[in-house]
C-alpha cells in the first residue's frame, strides 16, 4: 500500500478531511488536507495562479516547485505525514509521479486578537497580553526586546509531535548551565506529551509535589523581556496564552517590571508593601491562635479582655474557628474565579458580607477573627502572580498548626521550617533564593 493510500486510510474518515483532484503545473495532483485549519479556497486560487507561472517547467531537471509551492518530501513515511497535516500542511500528491510536497495554506484566523490582559493589571505600561498563537507571542517578545542576540529553538513534542515549545534566551545574557539543562530535558523527554503545566514540569524533571512554582508564568511581554535580560530562559507551549519563565525566584513575588515606571521611591515602597502583605498572609492568622490558646499572657490586659469577650459564647477552640472561616474564604475564592464575571464580584462579596455576618451573630467565630482573616485573605493578593499567592496561601497552615501546638515558638520554628525549605529548593542549579539581575543594570 503506498504511503498516501495509508494516510487516507487513517484520516478519510474526518468529515473535515478533504481529498481534492485537480490539474497543476500540467500535472494531475491530489491536495490533501484539514479544510477547517485554512482557507481552502483562497489556497486552492494561490496554487493554481503559481503552478500557471511554472507551467512550462520540466519536473525532472529543474526543481521549480521546491521553491515555488513547498518542500519535496523523500520517502516520507505515513506518521510524518500525518504529523504534517495535523499541524495545518497541505500535502499535494502528483499521483503520476508518486511525488509529495508539503505546502503552508492560507490559515483561518483560529486564534484572538492581542488583548489587554486577563489575570494581570498594568497600571502604567504596555497592555498588549499574549494570545494562544505561538508566532504572534514570539513576535511580541521581539518587539519589546529588539535584541539582535535573540535566540529560538523550537521543539515538536509527543508520541505524534503534535505540539510545540519554543526556547527563548539572549545569548549573551543567559546563564549557560541554565540554558544546557533546559534543553537538554526537552531533548532526553520529546516524546512526552505537553498539554498542561503539570506534563511540562515532569518533562523537565521538577518534582511534582513542591509546594514552589518551578517557573513563572505571565501573559505580559515587557516581564518576559526583563527575565531573559536577567539571563532566563522562556518556554512558549503551543495554545498557551503564557510565557513561561524558569527558573522562578524568590524575588518574582515581589518584583515586576512595571515598578520601574514610577519613581524610584514609589518604586521600593511598593515591593515593601508586598512583603508585608506576604508576612500578613502568613503569620497572622498563626500569631492569633498562639496568642488566644498558647501564650495570652503576652498580650496587653486590655487586648486580652477584648478578644475574652469576644469569644465568650464560641463553642470551638481558636484553631477549630480559624479553620472553619479560613475555608469558607478559600471557597468564596475560589468561587469568585469560577463564576461567570458577570455575578461573580457581587454574588462573592454579598455572599462573604452576609456569611460573615450570619457566623458573628451564630457566636461560631469570634468578631476579632473576621477582622484577620480578612486582612490575611487580602494580603494574600498583594503578590505578583496567582501560582505564587497559591504557596503563600499552604504555607500560612503550616504556621498555623505549629502555633496552635506550640505558641509563638511554633510559630518561629514554622517561618525557621519555610526558610529552610526555600532554601533548598534549586532548578536546574539555581537556588530558589537567588538574585538574578539583568546585564548593566545596578537597581534590582
Amino acid at each position: 500500500m503506498k504511503v498516501i493510500d495509508q494516510v487516507i486510510l487513517r484520516l478519510g474518515q474526518d468529515s473535515d478531511f478533504i481529498r481534492f483532484p485537480t490539474r497543476m503545473a500540467g500535472e494531475s495532483v491530489v491536495l490533501l488536507g484539514y479544510q477547517t485549519f485554512f482557507d481552502f479556497a483562497e489556497t486552492l486560487r494561490h496554487l493554481q495562479a503559481q503552478s500557471a507561472r511554472i507551467a512550462d517547467t520540466d519536473w525532472e531537471n529543474s526543481s521549480p516547485l521546491i521553491y515555488g509551492l513547498g518542500e519535496i518530501l523523500d520517502d516520507p513515511e505515513a506518521d510524518w505525514l500525518v504529523s504534517l497535516l495535523m499541524r495545518g500542511q497541505l500535502l499535494i500528491w502528483f499521483e503520476a509521479k508518486d511525488r509529495i510536497i508539503s505546502y503552508t495554506p492560507t490559515a483561518r484566523t483560529l486564534s484572538r486578537n492581542i488583548e489587554a490582559p486577563m489575570t494581570e493589571n498594568v497600571v502604567r505600561g504596555s497592555i498588549s497580553a499574549f494570545v494562544e498563537d505561538l508566532d504572534t507571542n514570539i513576535g511580541l517578545i521581539r518587539k519589546h526586546a529588539a535584541a539582535e542576540d535573540l535566540r529560538t529553538q523550537s521543539y515538536w513534542t509527543g508520541e505524534d509531535k503534535q505540539k510545540q515549545i519554543v526556547v527563548m534566551y539572549r545569548e549573551r545574557c543567559v546563564n549557560p548551565g541554565l540554558l544546557k539543562g533546559v534543553i537538554h530535558k526537552l531533548e532526553a523527554n520529546i516524546g512526552m506529551n505537553t498539554q498542561n503545566l503539570q506534563s511540562l514540569s515532569n518533562m523537565l524533571g521538577f518534582n511534582p509535589w513542591t509546594s514552589v512554582t518551578k517557573f513563572n508564568s505571565t501573559e505580559l511581554p515587557q516581564e518576559v523581556e526583563r527575565a531573559l535580560q536577567k539571563g532566563k530562559v522562556v518556554l512558549l507551549l503551543d495554545r498557551f496564552p503564557f510565557a513561561l519563565i524558569v527558573p522562578s525566584l524568590l524575588t518574582d513575588m515581589f518584583v515586576v517590571e512595571n515598578d520601574r515606571n514610577f519613581p524610584l521611591m514609589f518604586m521600593y515602597l511598593i515591593r515593601f508593601l508586598r512583603i508585608v502583605g506576604v508576612l500578613t498572609n502568613v503569620i497572622i492568622p498563626g500569631l492569633y491562635v498562639s496568642l488566644v490558646s498558647v501564650n495570652p499572657d503576652l498580650l496587653r490586659i486590655e487586648i486580652a479582655l477584648t478578644i475574652a469577650r469576644s469569644r465568650m459564647d464560641v463553642p470551638y477552640p481558636s484553631l477549630v474557628e480559624t479553620l472553619l472561616l479560613l475555608i469558607i474564604l478559600e471557597l468564596i475564592i475560589e468561587a469568585s474565579i469560577r463564576l461567570p464575571k458577570s455575578i461573580g464580584p457581587t454574588l462573592t462579596m454579598v455572599g462573604g458580607i452576609i456569611l460573615g455576618q450570619a457566623v458573628v451573630s451564630a457566636k461560631l467565630v469570634s468578631n476579632i477573627l473576621i477582622i484577620v482573616l480578612a486582612a490575611t485573605t487580602i494580603s494574600s493578593s498583594t503578590v505578583v502572580g496567582y501560582h505564587n499567592s497559591l504557596t503563600i496561601r499552604v504555607f500560612k497552615y503550616l504556621i498555623l498548626f505549629l502555633s496552635a501546638g506550640f505558641g509563638l515558638f511554633g510559630l518561629v520554628a514554622g517561618l525557621i521550617l519555610i526558610c529552610a525549605y526555600m532554601a533548598s529548593v534549586t532548578s536546574f542549579g539555581i537556588p530558589y533564593v537567588h538574585v538574578m539581575k539583568p546585564s548593566g543594570d545596578s537597581n534590582g
